[in-house]
């Protein structure tokens, strides 16, 4: 099974600029929680019980929110706010651990995951970006059909969504023999990094979730580096296609993407108007303007 999961967010945020020269941009807020709370909460739903954070020194608020702040809980109690501790109490189960591992410079995502190698030893592993909220539109979780899917197949799960074909030449883009249905996996032929418009093999665009075999360390340790001495993920799956399955998993929910602006203030519509506390008032609000 599936238990570990590495959420790469030593990234500078700077499609978040001027926010993120403070705040990590996994900090910014979506409705009443921070972005990462949510990526933490779908790991955790799929059966993930230790998430790895590779991080840099900017980002240890993220690893201050996780933890236990025994002096506001304290302060709380003695104010009576017990619905408060609750909140801030409950933000992990008992079973799950994080850990943080540094990367130490920017070298690509695939990179940020050779960081936790130590962590994962010979374990399979999920990885998460957190820039992309995945909200779900079914009892389970994406993710958990995709562990679901690995655990039967031991093919590599990679996440993808059907996207407007003039948006190719923004994503990576999977060749597939058909498009699959909704909470379907097919084999991948290949990844093309952001396809020109009219080339692209299909619209399916991946997502930022996968599920990999513990075997991709060592091929991303023996990825050649070129001039940016970067390492990329996409380079050791396609290593990886030589030997193993590899499969798209087309996803039934929706992303959003809280790296962009524009990506950040619709997801903060769409939980909005799902708060179980806020959510009737916000959709009068948006109703009230009249747009």
């Amino acid at each position: 099974m599936i238990k570990k999961a590495v959420l790469p967010v030593a990234g500078l945020g700077t499609r978040f600029l001027p926010a993120s020269k403070s705040i990590p941009k996994e900090m910014v807020t979506v409705v009443d929680r921070p972005a990462i709370e949510y990526v933490v909460r779908e790991a955790v739903e799929a059966g993930i019980e230790q998430i790895i954070f590779v991080t840099h020194s900017a980002k240890v608020a993220i690893e201050d929110y996780f933890d236990h702040d025994f002096e506001l809980e304290t302060i709380l109690k003695q104010k009576q706010k017990f619905d408060l501790i609750k909140e801030i109490t409950n933000i992990l189960p008992s079973n799950v651990s994080i850990v943080s591992v540094r990367q130490p410079q920017p070298l690509g995502l695939g990179h940020a995951v050779l960081c936790a190698k130590s962590v994962i030893g010979n374990d399979d592993f999920a990885v998460l970006l957190p820039d992309v909220l995945v909200k779900d539109n079914s009892e389970k979780n994406d993710l958990s059909q995709m562990v679901a899917r690995y655990a039967e197949s031991q093919a590599a799960q990679i996440m993808v969504e059907a996207i407007p074909d003039h948006l190719v030449d923004q994503y990576g883009i999977v060749d597939v023999t058909r498009t699959p249905d909704v909470g379907e996996s097919i084999a991948i032929q290949d990844i093309i990094e952001k396809p020109s418009i009219g080339s692209a093999p299909s619209n399916l665009s991946v997502v930022g979730r996968y599920v990999l075999p513990a075997k991709i360390m060592q091929l991303l340790e023996n990825i050649p580096k070129g001039a940016s001495s970067e390492i990329q993920l996409t380079d050791a799956i396609a290593m990886l296609q030589q030997t193993d399955r590899v499969e798209a998993y087309r996803m039934r929910g929706e992303t959003f993407d809280c790296g962009s602006k524009l990506g950040y203030l619709k997801a903060v519509l769409h939980y909005g108007i799902e708060h179980p506390k806020l959510g009737n008032d916000f959709k009068k609000l948006i109703q009230d303007l009249k747009l």
